[in-house]
């Protein structure tokens, strides 16, 4: 399997690459916009679990505009991530209150207007594992988005969708009046990510933001508003205009020759910081040999 067979199986991917994207996901943001709206208005903004970088990539190409002011973007993951211009980097964990903290000082003591995370676990295969991990990672960026977005603010998030996760869309509507499912026409059919947007934040009255998991256990609060899960429905919507290239299908192959356009390879936009395949490249070099990662994300041993 080389570049070029990979070009080929996912079209996204060599778009994002075209383009000049981190990521293929920079394009599930970019039809969520589309749909929703969501940077209408918006000045400060958090992309939580960040890398590699794609979404941070979109906030500031969508809000650094020649007319814009006190635009600040601020990108969160436990992983170091390559400097973008225009983006403020903090490598911290979203469970902790001191990451909402710096969070918070990079805004001068004022909220964001918008929280995304793309964040997801690394998937074992096993539908329902993989769920309640998803369920509980959305669950830290809620509860960090607690302390950091304001009042109408919108939280959008990657989300794992299952028979169980009724439970989480009845969370999610307790601080927010408006949840949509939205699936993006760049995620695979074949997978069962979507995304959460939540608009408009209101917390209940004498609501108190802590960093206690599971978060809604050992507050204050009235809950009785939760709804059953039986009788919640969150609407589902599909993201991504049929026009252009968001009219490919993310699950289909492609020629090389798209649209009559000769092939030509293009290097990612960003090679990983430190990929974990160059130790295992290391291991199946010959004696006095060494691994060097290019600047286009290829490998080349060297005496």
């Amino acid at each position: 399997m080389g570049k070029s067979s990979k070009d080929k199986r996912d079209i996204y991917y060599r778009l994002a690459k075209e383009q000049g994207w981190r990521a293929r996901s920079a394009f599930k943001l970019l039809q969520i916009d589309e749909q929703f709206k969501i940077f209408d208005g918006v000045n400060k903004a958090v992309d939580l679990c960040a890398a590699p970088g794609s979404w941070s990539q979109v906030l500031a190409k969508k809000l650094h505009k020649p007319d814009s002011q006190d635009v600040k973007i601020v990108a969160v993951d436990l992983q170091a991530m390559a400097p973008l211009p225009g983006v403020v980097q903090i490598q911290g964990d979203i469970t902790k209150l001191t990451t909402a903290e710096e969070i918070i000082g990079h805004f001068k003591g004022e909220s964001a207007d918008l929280v995304v995370c793309d964040g997801a676990p690394d998937v074992t295969g096993l539908h329902d594992i993989d769920e309640y991990i998803q369920g509980q990672l959305l669950l830290a960026a809620l509860n960090i988005t607690t302390h950091i977005l304001k009042q109408g603010g919108t939280f959008v998030a990657k989300i794992f969708r299952g028979r169980d996760v009724s439970l989480l869309y009845s969370q999610l509507k307790i601080f927010f009046p408006r949840v949509t499912l939205a699936k993006p026409r760049s995620s695979r059919n074949s997978s069962i990510e979507a995304f959460v947007v939540c608009q408009d934040y209101r917390p209940p009255v004498g609501f108190t933001p802590t960093m206690t998991n599971p978060l809604l256990d050992n507050t204050d609060c009235d809950w009785s508003q939760l709804e059953g899960i039986d009788r919640l429905i969150i609407p589902f919507i599909a993201c991504g205009d049929l026009s252009g290239y968001e009219c490919y299908d993310a699950d289909t192959n492609y020629s090389l020759e798209l649209d009559g356009k000769p092939y030509q390879y293009t290097a990612p936009a960003q090679a990983p910081l430190s990929p974990p395949y160059l130790e295992a490249m290391s291991l199946i070099t010959k004696p006095g040999e060494s691994v060097t990662q290019l600047p286009d994300g290829t490998n080349k041993s060297t005496s």
